[in-house]
């Protein structure tokens, strides 16, 4: 009787083992493949090595006035209600982001708005309403800090915020004065803040931005005569605006 071998037991052909193994290696292959990450491609990979970027932007600012009430409004103002409706206006300009550390920037801005902000006075007696229009062309010079999060890929967010000081240019103070019309100053100081999200392309970057602005100077100027009569229920005029940014870099 024949002594048993255990490797016997075990014996495969050496073309089932072959078989065998290259099955084994497939298997471990995919795994090693679905445990990877997919490959994508890194646009402008070296962005934020340089210290400064140029761009230009267009903006669709949506404005109004702030109408705090004078006394004069209750007692000797004959409108029922007074108040700035939601205004679309129009900006453009340039920017200049300065590298500061790998979280912040600042950013410099200067832009030309086009606004149309209106007062709208409303009468119980069935008049037709009266609206004073405030159309006017703005420089702004916005100074701001952004806040990157990390960058993911080809994209990111960040925080903005800062301060704006901004000139009227197309002004005739003398008619302004005299006509019965709306008067308002031709300076105005605003805080702003926002949040925006950049996507790098392979050229360029596009960065969607939402940014809020809210003026701290009064811009109300009473005029004398016919001017200050017609207006007399309103102390108090600032501006608030609401600005969607598409900028490019």
């Amino acid at each position: 009787m024949d002594t048993p071998d255990v490797r016997r037991c075990f014996y495969l052909h050496r073309a089932k083992s072959l078989i065998i193994i290259a099955l084994f290696a497939c298997v471990a292959a995919s795994q090693s493949r679905a445990q990877g990450y997919a490959y994508f491609r890194k646009h402008l990979e070296f962005y934020d090595d340089k210290p400064i970027h140029y761009g230009f932007f267009f903006a669709m600012p949506v404005t109004r006035f702030n109408v705090k009430y004078s006394p004069a409004y209750v007692n000797d103002d004959p409108a029922v209600r007074l108040y700035s409706p939601n205004s679309p206006s129009f900006r453009v300009g340039i920017l200049v982001n300065t590298f500061i550390t790998e979280r912040f920037d600042l950013r410099f801005t200067p832009a030309v708005s086009l606004y149309g902000r209106e007062v709208k006075y409303e009468y119980p007696d069935g008049t037709e309403p009266r609206r004073e229009t405030r159309e006017s062309t703005w420089m702004e010079f916005p100074f701001l800090v952004k806040y990157k999060s990390e960058r993911r890929k080809n994209s990111r967010m960040y925080l903005i915020a800062g301060a704006t000081a901004a000139v009227e240019t197309n002004v005739r103070k003398k008619q302004a004065q005299t006509s019965g019309k709306l008067n308002t100053k031709t300076t105005d100081f605003t805080i702003d803040y926002g949040i925006g999200f950049e996507q790098f392309l392979e050229y360029t970057k596009i960065s969607p931005e939402l940014r809020f602005s809210h003026g701290l100077v009064n811009l109300f100027n009473p005029g004398t005569g016919t001017s200050a009569a017609n207006n007399a229920g309103i102390q108090r005029l600032t501006t608030h605006t609401v600005t969607l940014y598409i900028n490019f870099e």
